[in-house]
């Protein structure tokens, strides 16, 4: 027994000697083999990145974006109908909600009424423009008439100082007596007073005639080059009546896209005002996608080319056909609140990331409606030379 307890030792001694001289030829070959597989692994990957991943970029950072339609009323009122809710499909021109109309068809009648009276002053100042022309033509003829008094006024005041003259001379001779002289005297006065009468009422109707033309002057510069629809008071008035029934029209409010609604803030009987966000319409025919690739993969980027993109929603069953439209002005970082700024001493280098837009196909995008803020994975394919 005890020689047998003492040869196990040794025989493991020996296999672990044996085992030890395997495991060292056996290293060589290994380590070869490593090497090996390291180079193969290094030159696939080198073949793959020159001739397949230099030939597109792919990322996942992408989401789906779209410009949505505020719906704002345009007039004030009280909501008196709302025809729509969230997640609803509406096509444009489709009725949304109401707004209480009272005060719009009131402006509406008041407007009427000042068009009605804008005409009917315009058809009186053109009447006076008659009326005053044909008083400024009367006072014109009384100007003759007045010539003719004061003619007539002259003519008896010359035959009066010739009478007073005659007499004058004779009554030193005793030939006139002084009561025919008193008389001549008082004819000539009596002439005098008829001739500066009539003098004044000559210049009274000058004057006259004077101011009644341009009093017709002025009440006809006021439609002249002027119809009843070309006249100032009437198109002002014309265009109150234009103001106020599209106020009244403003109270029906209409989709102005075709879209689903989303963020609808209104409520029957809530008074809303002018310019307020009653809802918003998402355009789910016309959405993008906004791509945020990383700054070393844009260097062969350009507008144009084409681009796959896949929906998480969807999965990898539905593809998207698209192109590159654009370019954002800047990184994410760089339009942030607050930009980072790099110019501290503990700045550590952080690969930034452009938005990249990719139009899609509007009919793949009718098939497989998306929405806005899903994820997606959009490829670019580099070798399209646009």
């Amino acid at each position: 027994m005890s020689n047998e307890v003492q040869d196990l030792p040794a025989d493991d001694a020996n296999g672990a000697g044996e085992a030890s001289v395997i495991d060292q030829k056996r290293r060589k070959p290994l380590l070869i083999g490593l090497a090996v597989a390291v180079l193969a692994v290094g030159a696939l990957y080198f073949l793959y990145d020159v001739f397949i991943g230099s030939r597109s970029v792919s990322t996942d950072n992408a989401y789906v974006v779209g410009d949505t339609a505020q719906v704002t009323p345009l007039t004030s009122g009280q909501v008196a109908e709302v025809l729509v809710t969230d997640t609803q499909p509406v096509k444009k021109g489709q009725l949304l909600f109401r707004l209480d109309d009272t005060d719009q068809k009131i402006a509406f009648a008041q407007a009427e009424a000042g068009l009605a009276y804008a005409q009917r002053r315009y058809a009186q100042s053109i009447a006076n423009n008659s009326a005053l022309g044909a008083a400024a033509d009367a006072s014109a003829q009384q100007i003759a008439s007045a010539k003719a008094r004061l003619a007539s006024a002259n003519a008896s005041l010359a035959k009066a100082q010739a009478d007073y003259k005659r007499r004058a001379a004779l009554a030193n001779s005793g030939a006139v007596s002084a009561e025919e002289l008193a008389a001549a005297r008082e004819a000539l006065t009596s002439a005098q007073a008829a001739a500066s009468q009539a003098k004044a009422a000559l210049d009274e109707a000058q004057s006259n005639a004077v101011s009644a033309r341009k009093k017709e002057q002025a009440s006809v510069a006021l439609t002249s080059g002027t119809t009843n629809e070309t006249a100032p008071e009437i198109r002002l008035a014309k265009a109150r009546l234009a103001q106020a029934k599209l106020d009244l029209q403003r109270t029906v409010v209409r989709a102005p896209v075709d879209g689903v609604i989303a963020k609808r803030s209104i409520q029957v009987g809530q008074k809303v005002e002018t310019g307020s966000v009653a809802m918003i319409v998402v355009p789910v025919n016309r959405l993008y996608v906004n791509a945020n690739f990383k700054e070393d993969q844009l260097g062969k980027v350009r507008s144009g080319q084409k681009a796959t993109v896949v929906s998480d929603f969807y999965g990898s069953d539905v593809t998207y056909h698209g192109k590159v439209v654009g370019f954002s002005g800047g990184t994410g970082a760089a339009f942030s609140l607050i930009p980072a700024q790099n110019a501290t001493g503990n700045w550590i280098k952080v690969v930034q990331r452009l938005p990249v837009r990719i139009e899609l196909d509007p009919k793949e995008l009718e098939e497989h409606p998306l929405r806005i803020g899903l994820s997606m994975e959009a490829e670019i394919d580099l070798t399209d030379p646009k």
